[in-house]
């Protein structure tokens, strides 16, 4: 803990961890913490004077003190305390307007009061064995203690209650203030108490805006292997809060960077200097990060929330271009079905990664879907090709727009603005066509039932073969009205015997 014993040793006399001294707020930061606790309202200031009638202490603690700070706002309570679970239980008891415990088996009660959500966690260190996939919980006894097992010293801050001390044993304000992020400990210490720190560390930096400093970087490298300890809902969660984050980019560069990747996303390095035969400029895994960008811009633009299934699918879209390269003569580089054997690839991967089954679909269906527009050259398609793309797409309409302008990533302006108004154009028949047709819903003329009717034939394969024959005719020709499309059932059950 070289780094931060004189911090340590001017807030606690004799090096004692028990004996917390405030730090003293002042300007700005004391009017964050005070808008802190009214933000939250009476419910924590009598949670604390509760905790401290029965001689326990509470703090505000992480997150909430980091946030305040930062001037973001605040949305989940979370507090530690010398009380074991079953003390906390007792202490809320009758006061809280419901409890849940499904945390209790890592010391943490939740609680709800007046509206606010509160989670209340017994001083606590963990940390995993060598081959471990669970942390071992052991309960301390003082803020110290507590704080000093955190990950990062912009989390390592709390606000006593009920009084309002503020407490910062390592520097977390001054880290805050440089955009930085340092352990409190050795990075190594932390580290190896949970793995899971090194990719939280590049979610900070993709979140916050932070940097890493050089000791957690070099650590993050050496130790990244441990990440296989880690169970892959965990990972995966931390990798969805940096895929909606304001920067993905900055924390995908680190895992790439540092090794990360290896351990998490490992096709993602092997796109490296894979050169892309439509963007010669980029190797792909550089191209794959520009559309990433600019697929978050146009979200912003389109008034989009952080989209995950769409993000996933720019980062992801050129992922079975390694597999497919192959070098023809004059030095041509192809990749050829790299969009089929991209969505089978990033279909595995996140459902290693534990995806929900939804989200693993759309994002390989899109990866599937991303290159067919490449057909449409300067409107040449007809109805009947439009009508097709816009129901192959489905619901993921909208988002395989934004990944389609996204993967336009020449430099050659003539050619860029040439694209863009391809798929205005495309976009606009689209939108044409959907007022005229319903296209997200696009049925034969006749169900199911009215096939049988006319055939005169009962449920079968012969009915299933027929709905798939009038749905061809109705993406071909439009809407041809019951009789017509009658006529051309019984047309083709003549051919068909």
């Amino acid at each position: 803990m070289s780094n931060t014993a004189s911090t340590a040793d001017n807030l606690f006399p004799d090096n004692n961890p028990g004996a917390e001294a405030a730090v003293e707020l002042v300007g700005e930061q004391r009017a964050a913490v005070t808008a802190l606790l009214g933000s939250i309202g009476e419910v924590v200031t009598e949670l604390g004077a509760r905790f401290e009638a029965a001689g326990q202490e509470l703090a505000i603690v992480g997150g909430p003190v980091r946030d305040a700070l930062l001037g973001r706002e605040v949305h989940d309570i979370d507090l530690t305390t010398d009380a074991v679970p079953q003390r906390i239980l007792e202490l809320v008891d009758g006061w809280a307007d419901a409890v849940w415990t499904i945390g209790i088996e890592f010391g943490t009660i939740g609680l709800r009061k007046d509206g606010h959500q509160v989670e209340i966690t017994t001083y606590r260190s963990e940390s995993y064995q060598l081959k471990s996939r669970k942390p071992e919980v052991r309960y301390g006894d003082s803020l110290y203690e507590d704080l000093v097992r955190r990950d990062f010293t912009v989390n390592a801050m709390a606000v006593r209650l009920p009084g309002g001390e503020f407490v910062d044993p390592f520097g977390g304000r001054t880290d805050l203030a440089d955009r930085r992020l340092r352990t409190p400990g050795t990075p190594e210490d932390s580290f190896s108490d949970d793995p899971l720190r090194i990719m939280r560390g590049v979610r900070f930096a993709a979140q916050l805006g932070f940097s890493l400093d050089g000791a957690v970087k070099s650590a993050a490298t050496g130790m990244a292997d441990r990440l296989a300890i880690v169970s892959a809902e965990r990972v995966r969660d931390e990798l969805v809060k940096l895929m909606v984050s304001p920067s993905p980019r900055v924390g995908i560069e680190l895992m790439t960077d540092l090794g990360i990747a290896d351990h998490v996303l490992p096709e993602l390095p092997k796109m490296k200097l894979t050169i892309d035969e439509h963007h010669r400029h980029k190797d792909v895994y550089e191209h794959s990060l520009t559309v990433l960008d600019q697929a978050v811009d146009l979200e912003r633009q389109r008034g989009m929330a952080p989209d995950l299934v769409l993000r996933l699918a720019a980062l992801l879209h050129d992922i079975g271009k390694p597999k497919t390269r192959a070098f023809e003569d004059g030095g041509r580089v192809t990749f050829h079905h790299h969009e089929v054997v991209g969505a089978s690839m990033s279909k595995s991967r996140l459902a290693a990664l534990r995806f929900s089954k939804d989200v693993v679909n759309d994002v390989s269906k899109l990866v599937a879907l991303h290159l067919r527009f490449h057909g449409y050259g300067k409107g040449e398609w007809t109805d009947s090709a439009v009508r097709r793309y816009a129901r192959d797409a489905g619901e993921l309409l909208q988002r395989l727009h934004v990944l389609t302008r996204a993967d336009c990533t020449t430099r050659n302006r003539r050619k860029a603005a040439a694209l863009a108004r391809s798929y205005d154009d495309i976009e606009r028949r689209i939108a044409e066509l959907e007022e005229q047709e319903e296209l997200g819903r696009i049925r034969p003329d006749l169900d199911g039932n009215e096939i049988q009717q006319i055939l005169d034939v009962g449920p079968g394969p012969v009915i299933g073969r027929a709905y798939k024959f009038l749905l061809e005719l109705r993406l071909e020709n439009g809407p041809m009205g019951k009789d017509a499309a009658a006529d051309e059932l019984r047309r083709w059950a003549a051919e068909q015997g």
